[in-house]
C-alpha cells in the first residue's frame, strides 16, 4: 500500500457541501496535482466531523490542523503554504472555542495519520501466498534468522516487553509477560499453541492474515519456540477456514524443505515442527483451555483456572497461547525494534488493530489502522459515513462479546486503557455499526441466542443464565415484560460476570449490562408503553426459541 505523508480530509454533510465543499474539494485535486504531490497526499471527503459552525472544513493530518470555513479562493494558499512549504496556514484556522467538543478527537490523533498502517497485513494481498520465496524477498524469516544468530531468549522477550506488545484476541494481556511467564517454567516439553479459532461472529481478519501471508505465522510460532524453549506448536484452525488451513500446511512443508523447521534450524541445536489441528465448529474453543482440550482428543468445555496454560497447559506442560493477529506481529517488532512500533498507536496501546467494519456504512471490510483512532474516525474515514445519511445510534465491538457502546462514546480513543475507563471493551476487532433503526433487545434477544447456543453447559450460571436472559427478552421484545424484569437481568449479568467459568459466560451478560446502561429508557418504553421506538418487535413478530 501507498505510504503517503499528508492526509487533507474535506467534510462533506449536507451542511458543507451546501457551503461549496465539492468546489473545495475540486480545488485541493487541482492544486496538489499542480504541484505534484499526488502522491504524498491522501486526500478525501468525508461524512461529518462533529461541528458545523466552520464548514466546509478541510483537516490535514499528522498536524490535525482544522480549516474552516475554506471557501475555493482559499485553496491555493492553504495547499502552497501547509502542503508544499510545510507551514500551517494561520489564517485559514478554524475559531478555536468548541474544539473541546465533538471535535476533540482531533487531540489524540494528532502526529499519527489516521490512514492505514500496515504491520500485520503488510503483505496481505501483494505477495503470492503460495510462495516461501516470494515472502523471503518482502524481508520473511529476517527476523527469525536475527532472533537464532544473535540473540538471546531473554532478549527477545526484553524486546517484546519493551515494545508494550499486548494481546489482540480481546484480552489484551501483554505478550512479552505471557511469554517470560512460559520460558521461566521448568517443566518439559513445553508447548505453542496459535489460536486461529476465529469463531466470533462478524470477525474474519485472521482468515485473511493466515490466507494471505501464512509464513508470517510460520515465522512466529518458529520464534516463540526458541524462546519460551519449546520443541512443538500447534495451530488450532477453525474448522470452515479449508482454504487457510491448505495455505498452511503448504506453508508448513516449504519452510521444512528450506531448513526454517525440523532438526537444527540455521545449524544450531534448536528443533522445532509444527502441526495443524482443525476445529470443529464449536465457539467456545476459541476460549484458550477449550482450546487445549479440543487439541489433546477431549470435550472442548474450559478449564478451572488456576493454573494457567503458562504453566499446565497441553498435556498439563507449560503452554504459549497467543492469537493470529498478536503472532504477526512478533517478526515486524523484532526486525524493526520497539522504538519503531511505539511510532504508532498511543504510549499506552502501541501499534496497529485490525477491525471488520460491518452495518450500516457505506463501506465495510478490513482496516488496520494505529491503536487510539476514533469510531468516529472509523466511520468517517473508512465506512465512508452511515449509509443513506443516517445517524449513528450505537456500535457493537469485538462481536457478539463485545461491548455496546452508544454514539456518545464515538470520540473515545479506541486503545485498551481509554476502553476500560470508559467500562467498555475493545474485543477482538469486529465492529458493527448499527443505525437508528436498531432496537437494542431486538439485537439483545440475537446476541444471547447466540451465547444460548454456543454455551457448552459446564456450569450453571451460563447454561442456564444465558436462556432466562433470552426468555425475559423476548417477553420484553413482546410486549409483556415487566419493571422487575429489568432487576432481574441486570442480577443476570452481575451473575454471568462474576460466577461463569470462562469468557464466553463471563461476556455474555455484557449486552444486557450495556442496553441497561445507555438505553435503558428505550427498554422500558417497549414494557411501560407497549412499543419499540425502533420500530422493530411489534412488526416483527419473532421469538428466539427458548
Amino acid at each position: 500500500m501507498k505510504t503517503v505523508r499528508s492526509m487533507v480530509l474535506v467534510s462533506s454533510d449536507a451542511d458543507s457541501m451546501s457551503h461549496g465543499a465539492q468546489d473545495v474539494f475540486d480545488g485541493l485535486q487541482k492544486e496538489i496535482q499542480s504541484y505534484k504531490l499526488e502522491d504524498e497526499i491522501s486526500l478525501r471527503m468525508v461524512n461529518d466531523m462533529g461541528r458545523h459552525d466552520a464548514v466546509p472544513m478541510v483537516i490535514v493530518y499528522p498536524e490535525a490542523v482544522i480549516y474552516g470555513p475554506v471557501t475555493p479562493g482559499d485553496v491555493h494558499y492553504l495547499v502552497e503554504e501547509h502542503l508544499y512549504k510545510g507551514r500551517v496556514a494561520e489564517s485559514l484556522r478554524a475559531p478555536t472555542r468548541e474544539l473541546t467538543g465533538r471535535i476533540a478527537w482531533l487531540s489524540a490523533r494528532k502526529g499519527t495519520l489516521p490512514a492505514e498502517q500496515r504491520i500485520v497485513l503488510e503483505r496481505v494481498g501483494l505477495i503470492d501466498p503460495t510462495s516461501i520465496e516470494d515472502y523471503i524477498v518482502h524481508d520473511g524469516y529476517q527476523a527469525l534468522g536475527r532472533v537464532i544468530s544473535e540473540m538471546s531468549p531473554a532478549q527477545v522477550i526484553a524486546e517484546l516487553e519493551k515494545s508494550g506488545l499486548k494481546g489482540r484476541g480481546g484480552a489484551g494481556f501483554p505478550t512479552g509477560l505471557k511469554w517470560k511467564f512460559v520460558a521461566r517454567e521448568k517443566a518439559t516439553p513445553k508447548y505453542v499453541v496459535c489460536n486461529a479459532d476465529e469463531s466470533e461472529p462478524g470477525t474474519f481478519k485472521d482468515r485473511l492474515i493466515l490466507e494471505g501471508d501464512p509464513h508470517s505465522i510460520i515465522e512466529a510460532l518458529i520464534i516463540a519456540g526458541y524462546t519460551v524453549g519449546a520443541s512443538e506448536a500447534y495451530i488450532y484452525v477453525r474448522g470452515e477456514y479449508k482454504l487457510a488451513q491448505q495455505r498452511l500446511d503448504l506453508a508448513i512443508l516449504q519452510a521444512r524443505e528450506m531448513g526454517f523447521l525440523g532438526q537444527s534450524i540455521f545449524g544450531t541445536p534448536f528443533n522445532f515442527d509444527i502441526h495443524i489441528h482443525s476445529g470443529a465448529g464449536a465457539y467456545i474453543c476459541g476460549e484458550e483451555t477449550a482450546l487445549i482440550e479440543s487439541i489433546e482428543g477431549k470435550r472442548g468445555e474450559p478449564r478451572s483456572r488456576p493454573p494457567y496454560p503458562t504453566s499446565n497447559g497441553l498435556w498439563d506442560r507449560p503452554t504459549l497461547v497467543n492469537n493470529v493477529e498478536t503472532l504477526a506481529n512478533v517478526p515486524a517488532i523484532l526486525r524493526h525494534g520497539e522504538d519503531w512500533f511505539h511510532q504508532f498507536g498511543t504510549p499506552n496501546s502501541p501499534g496497529t488493530k485490525a477491525y471488520t467494519i460491518l452495518g450500516n456504512v457505506n463501506a465495510t471490510g478490513l482496516i488496520e489502522v494505529p491503536m487510539g483512532i476514533t469510531l468516529r474516525e472509523v466511520i468517517s474515514i473508512y465506512g465512508k459515513g452511515m449509509k443513506h445519511n443516517g445517524t449513528l445510534k450505537l456500535a457493537q465491538t469485538g462481536g457478539s462479546s463485545g461491548s455496546i457502546i452508544p454514539a456518545v462514546l464515538q470520540d473515545t480513543p479506541m486503545d485498551y486503557e481509554s476502553f476500560g475507563r470508559a467500562g467498555v471493551a475493545l474485543g477482538s476487532g469486529a465492529l458493527l455499526i448499527c443505525n437508528e433503526e436498531t432496537c437494542v433487545v431486538d439485537l439483545a434477544c440475537v446476541l444471547l441466542n447466540f451465547f444460548r447456543n454456543e454455551s457448552c453447559g459446564k456450569c450453571t450460571p451460563c447454561r442456564v443464565g444465558n436462556l432466562r436472559a433470552l426468555e425475559i427478552l423476548n417477553n420484553i421484545a413482546e410486549g409483556v415484560g415487566s419493571m422487575h424484569d429489568l432487576d432481574v437481568l441486570a442480577s443476570l449479568s452481575e451473575n454471568l460476570y462474576q460466577l461463569s467459568n470462562c469468557g464466553l459466560g463471563q461476556t455474555a451478560g455484557s449486552p444486557l449490562r450495556d442496553i441497561l446502561r445507555y438505553f435503558r429508557a428505550e427498554v422500558e418504553a417497549h414494557i411501560l408503553l407497549k412499543v419499540c421506538p425502533a420500530g422493530v418487535c411489534p412488526m416483527s413478530g419473532k421469538r428466539y426459541p427458548g
